[in-house]
């Protein structure tokens, strides 16, 4: 199982019942193993497989997501692939949390996974250039090989969107949105879109 499996979805109440997953999840500061080249190549071939799985998925214009549509429709994305949203049990990775979850192309969720994995930040705890460079083609080539200018095209598009949508959330009375502008997520999301955008170049190279 690489997923969680659904028990029950009581709509009166809202709420949805999963099976557990065991594992260790990918919060911060990242646990050790959660930062191995064997942990980034098998989270590559999970979401493959999850794209794969989803490919003749049929969409209709009557379904209803969190996050809209975007052309091509090639598979669902999961549309937040990260270590938050997967649990390492004994080198076994499982995602879990499929809110996001749209219809839409290969490389948008392809890009943002990269961000978080690789990761592809400018921060001050980042790794060097090279070590991104060198982890984030990796990461494409176990996912399948793959253009690496548009995944880092769509690293920056699906990060400018999460600033819009986190800043209209968080207008709206979003708690949970709120907290995240006044903790400076979008802050950090703008700067690591310009860390991309000006070392696009090295990182694809």
């Amino acid at each position: 199982m690489r997923a969680p499996v659904p028990i029950e979805l009581d709509g009166a109440a809202g709420t949805e019942t999963l099976t557990f997953l065991p594992g260790e999840v990918g919060h911060e500061p990242l646990p050790v193993e959660f930062r191995t080249d064997q942990t980034l190549i098998a989270a590559a071939r999970l979401l493959r497989d999850l794209h794969d799985a989803t490919a003749a998925f049929a969409v209709s214009d009557t379904d209803t997501w969190f996050l809209p549509s975007r052309e091509p429709v090639e598979v669902i994305c999961h549309g937040d692939f990260a270590p938050y949203n997967c649990a390492l049990d004994d080198g076994v990775l499982r995602v879990f949390d499929f809110d996001t979850a749209h219809p839409g192309p290969r490389s948008a969720d392809l890009g943002y996974a990269a961000y978080r994995w690789v990761p592809l930040t400018g921060t001050s705890s980042a790794i060097a250039l090279d070590e991104q460079r060198r982890r984030f083609q990796l990461f494409c080539a176990a996912y399948g090989e793959h253009d690496h200018h548009a995944v880092l095209e769509a690293a920056v598009g699906r990060l400018s969107e999460l600033v819009d949508l986190m800043r209209h959330l968080a207008g709206t009375g979003h708690e949970a949105f709120a907290r995240h502008i006044d903790d400076g997520h979008d802050v950090l999301y703008l700067a690591d879109i310009e860390h991309i955008s000006s070392n696009a170049a090295e990182l694809a190279r």
